[in-house]
């Protein structure tokens, strides 16, 4: 184990970061996020967003200051709360109420590490939604294009595929995200039950621990003591830590430097263990920093959103959730990349669309979230090509389904459906609804909208509803 900094830092310089980033580049490194990287502004001046919020909430619960250490923790306004016989319920509640009256920007930091596009999953440990907000910001404009995840001991949540599958960046919240229940980490006693309840077999998220124990970890900030530090380490090698293993750990966390047995342990049985001990912030500014020094001009901009630099012309997956007055594309997958250059020209234009990048769907859920979309979208656009005549079968034919469902509740001559042909096939004989032969086709090949195109939908939707063709 290396502990960087003194004379380590000079190996480290020469060494270390480029093997880093070499394996980030390869998609074999995975950031786990703690509370030290949220450093947010308040009215007065940058604070921790969690040394902020113990006080608040303490306020919230009734608990004295004259009670609790001049700068409380969370786990010790919950404690003393207990103590006086409060409800533990409540705790989560009130913070949600906080959490909701607030504004935070994402921090410096958090958006550092969402411009490293080659990070796929992220790891936090904090409940907070400003690790997504920072992604959605750097990466996609704003759109809450993120996939989320949270854990909670008594029900299994997992990666919605192998990571390798991925077709978005995820943030798993591994102790809880903030809610009005409590089902996530607040005091010491929930860390317990959360971690008791991640070794067991039946509550263990299987994809996320796989790609763990396979990838290089960034423990970044988590603020954890010896023994948890120790524990999190072993559950996530899935192994002793002193068993020869081929990827390694990078522990940047003020906390860990104080804490002498835990760093005398790493020393002698974890030797592919290395300890930052500047912090977490420091080492993620160096590491963005060299990581767009080597990806040069492809490098994806960090502060996107702040500056309204973004790319107009660059594609950004459809948010989790269908937006409002949207236009619903629907296709056969072999049609994505022209489904891509279509949504890519629409965004640019204004228009809101969505369709289903993940194609994860399986069961009963998934049909009536399609489905209710399909219900509530402006348009509904069906994708036509070679691709969807030499399917007779596939999900886009029950999207069809229902979208000449709805049709039935509309007047005579309502636009609604606006089906596009993506390249020469003829619509005589084509292997379409009848309700789509009735509608006018736009021929847009390689999903290149036309000027016409783009303005007619421009044109729907300034009109309330679906208006008369």
């Amino acid at each position: 184990m290396t502990t960087l900094n003194g004379p380590d830092a000079e190996s480290f310089e020469a060494d270390t970061w480029d093997d880093l980033i070499n394996h980030i580049e390869e998609r074999r490194v995975i950031p786990i996020v703690g509370p030290e990287l949220l450093t947010v502004e308040t009215d007065a001046g940058p604070r921790n967003l969690y040394a902020w919020l113990a006080p608040h909430l303490a306020s919230r619960l009734g608990v004295p200051a004259s009670e609790l250490p001049a700068e409380p923790t969370l786990n010790e306004v919950v404690v003393r709360f207990l103590a006086r016989r409060g409800r533990r319920e409540d705790a989560y509640t009130r913070l949600r109420t906080i959490m909701r009256e607030t504004a935070f920007a994402p921090p410096l930091a958090l958006r550092q590490l969402a411009g490293i596009s080659d990070f796929d999953v992220y790891v936090t440990t904090t409940f907070d939604s400003l690790l997504e907000d920072a992604l959605n910001t750097v990466r996609f404009a704003g759109l809450r294009s993120t996939d989320v995840v949270a854990y909670t001991p008594n029900k299994v949540a997992d990666l919605p595929v192998e990571r390798a599958l991925l077709a978005r960046p995820v943030v798993y919240h591994l102790l809880g995200r903030l809610c009005a229940s409590p089902t996530y980490v607040l005091s010491d006693e929930d860390t317990l039950e959360f971690m008791c309840a991640l070794q067991t077999d039946a509550y263990c998220p299987e994809k996320l621990f796989g790609a763990l124990e396979k990838s290089h970890l960034l423990v970044l900030g988590g603020g954890f003591p010896d023994w948890l530090m120790r524990l999190f380490l072993r559950l996530a090698k899935r192994r002793r830590l002193s068993d020869p293993r081929d990827v390694g750990e990078i522990l940047a966390d003020r906390h860990v430097s104080g804490e002498p047995g835990l760093v005398y342990f790493l020393r002698h049985v974890s030797s592919r263990t290395q300890v930052y001990s500047e912090g977490a912030e420091a080492f993620v500014a160096e590491l963005h920093r060299r990581w767009v020094v080597r990806r040069g001009a492809t490098a994806v901009p960090w502060d996107i959103g702040a500056t309204g630099s973004s790319d107009p012309r660059r594609f950004l997956p459809p948010e989790r959730n269908m937006p409002d007055r949207a236009v619903f594309i629907s296709y056969a997958r072999e049609d994505l990349a022209a489904v891509k250059r279509l949504k890519t020209v629409l965004d640019a234009a204004g228009i809101a669309t969505w369709f289903d990048l993940d194609r994860l769907g399986s069961g009963d859920d998934y049909a009536r979230n399609i489905q209710r979309n399909i219900g509530r979208c402006s348009f509904f656009v069906p994708v036509v090509s070679a691709n969807t005549q030499r399917r007779v079968e596939g999900y886009f034919r029950r999207e069809w389904s229902w979208a000449v469902e709805r049709t039935r509740g509309m007047a005579e001559g309502a636009a609604f459906v606006l089906p596009v042909c993506v390249d020469d096939t003829p619509e005589a004989g084509a292997l379409v609804p009848e309700k789509f032969l009735e509608a006018h086709w736009a021929r847009l090949p390689g999903g290149e909208p036309t000027p016409e195109f783009t303005e007619r939908l421009r044109e729907l939707l300034g009109a309330s509803g679906p208006p008369p063709r």
